[in-house]
């Protein structure tokens, strides 16, 4: 198979967008609170009633002036012919929008705001995708796959994302919500209690083999990779010489003829930070292909946790037992609820212990994610490389962001900023600087300049320029990185190890 061509830069040649910049815009750390997320002020470009407004919508203006300062059809800001996405989005397009909607909130608080994407940045990214699909049969979907234990319907409910559909249809435009999962685990103690199966993507999934330019085919670990269930086997399936290294992925995805990921500025146990290349594992339609760590500790091939007698004895245990839940269908009883929590007491709690490769030692997780955002780059719904690349567009919405134990309980940072760009590792780059992080000791951004392949991106970090309305932020990347970013606490695995 020969390498991966650059479908990043192509699309952004063609969207009139300079893939080495970079926006960042600081507003108010603040999102207006009831769907559907009307903007604030009456711009000349909005095109719904302008008599349904917020008291306030920083993340609408936020949206707005990342679009300005990417230089779109800047001829005609200020007037109602502004068309930002004119040159990116074209009449009769599928465009599909992908926030991160990993789960409906904090486990402790409930709270979900700097868990998720927020649906205000959305709603504003939908109606300049409007403005530029015009009154066609263009049609927009908002999608995620959350995790196969979270509630899509209560996401978009505690959201308001079914309101926001609502008022789109409305108004007589083709704006749905879309589950990408297969597969729904409701748990309890931690641990399925039943699988139930979902409707998925109308359009199906689609397998993408990477073979050599897979980030794994360097690997040098041993290959007892866990994915997102119990059955390793499954997991190594995908990863042997037969599959070389493939990856299950949304067909509604795969065939957008637009592509707008909207992802968080959040901390990650496994890969440091998730940004806008981890927010793409969300289009995985078999979750089992996503090896997550690599079973056992480094002195024995592993990554799970860091070498030691007790985490030896507990990595053989974990594996007997989820072996034996693999065996009996991935569903769990009172007995092994018991079994996992006894483990938990004499091994130690999860939030305080590193495991599950919950630590600056995964070499596992970083390879998949940046594998996923490859073949999504590189393949299109008939599994075959594009002949044209997809329109792309990357934003991070860091109103509010999450450090510490991130991506499911982190801590809240008013953080008031939107990043923007047209290339993910470029803006994953200052996102990361951004937190505080330096993002040479962040695998997954570091190896996107160095991909295999040569399909995430191209030109070196040096070439970044980033444009911001706060004057210590523009510049190169290494002039951001002398601001000191907003010092986001790592999850304890990575911390002393990631910081600027």
């Amino acid at each position: 198979m020969r390498p991966l061509k650059t479908s990043v830069v192509q699309a952004v040649h063609q969207n009139q967008m300079k893939p080495s910049k970079v926006v960042i815009h600081q507003t108010s750390p603040l999102y207006p609170s009831a769907s559907p997320y009307h903007p604030s002020a009456v711009y000349p470009e909005y095109g719904f009633d302008t008599s349904e407004l917020s008291a306030h919508n920083a993340a609408y203006d936020a949206v707005r002036e990342v679009l300005h300062s990417l230089d779109l059809d800047n001829e005609n800001f200020g007037t109602a012919a502004w068309n930002p996405l004119r040159s990116f989005v074209r009449p009769g397009d599928h465009v599909m929008v992908k926030p991160n909607m990993i789960s409906p909130g904090h486990p402790l608080t409930g709270s979900w705001e700097h868990v998720i994407t927020h649906p205000s940045v959305v709603r504003a990214l939908v109606d300049y995708v409007l403005i530029a699909l015009g009154e066609t049969t263009g049609t927009v979907t908002i999608a995620d796959g959350p995790q196969y234990d979270s509630d899509f319907e209560l996401i978009v409910a505690r959201t308001g994302l079914r309101a926001l559909e609502a008022f789109y249809a409305a108004h007589g435009r083709h704006v749905r919500v879309l589950d990408l999962r297969p597969l729904w685990w409701p748990t309890l103690g931690g641990l399925p209690t039943k699988r139930l199966k979902l409707s998925g993507d109308p359009r199906g999934y689609v397998e993408v083999q990477l073979a050599e330019t897979s980030e794994f085919s360097t690997y040098k670990g041993s290959g007892r990779f866990y994915g997102a269930d119990y059955n390793m086997a499954e997991t190594r399936r995908f990863h042997d010489g037969a599959h070389h290294h493939a990856y299950v992925l949304s067909r509604s995805a795969l065939d957008a003829d637009v592509f707008i990921n909207v992802s968080k500025l959040k901390t990650h146990k496994k890969t440091g930070v998730t940004l806008s290349v981890k927010n793409m594992v969300g289009l995985c339609g078999n979750r089992n292909c996503l090896p997550h760590h690599t079973c056992g500790t480094p002195s024995g091939g592993g990554d799970e946790m860091p070498d030691g007698l007790a985490a030896g004895l507990e990595s053989r245990c974990v594996q007997f037992c989820k072996s034996a839940l693999a065996r009996r269908g991935g569903v769990a009883g009172p007995m092994w609820r018991g079994a996992f929590g006894l483990g938990r007491w004499v091994f130690g709690e999860t939030s305080e212990v590193v495991r599950s490769g919950n630590w600056y030692g995964n070499d596992t997780a970083w390879r998949m994610a940046l594998d996923v955002y490859k073949a999504y780059l590189g393949f299109d719904g008939a599994g075959h490389k594009r002949r044209s690349p997809v329109r792309y567009l990357a934003l991070v919405d860091g109103l509010i962001g999450g450090q510490g134990d991130g991506p499911l309980s982190p801590d809240p940072v008013p953080a008031g900023v939107i990043i923007a760009g047209a290339d993910s590792v470029a803006v994953d780059t200052v996102a990361a600087t951004l937190m505080g992080y330096d993002f040479r000791k962040l695998p997954i951004v570091s190896n996107g300049w160095s991909s295999r392949g040569g399909s995430a991106t191209e030109g070196k970090p040096s070439d970044l320029t980033i444009a911001s309305n706060v004057t210590a932020w523009q510049g190169t990347v290494e002039n951001l990185a002398r601001s000191g970013g907003f010092g986001f606490i790592p999850h304890f695995g990575w911390q002393g190890h990631v910081e600027l």
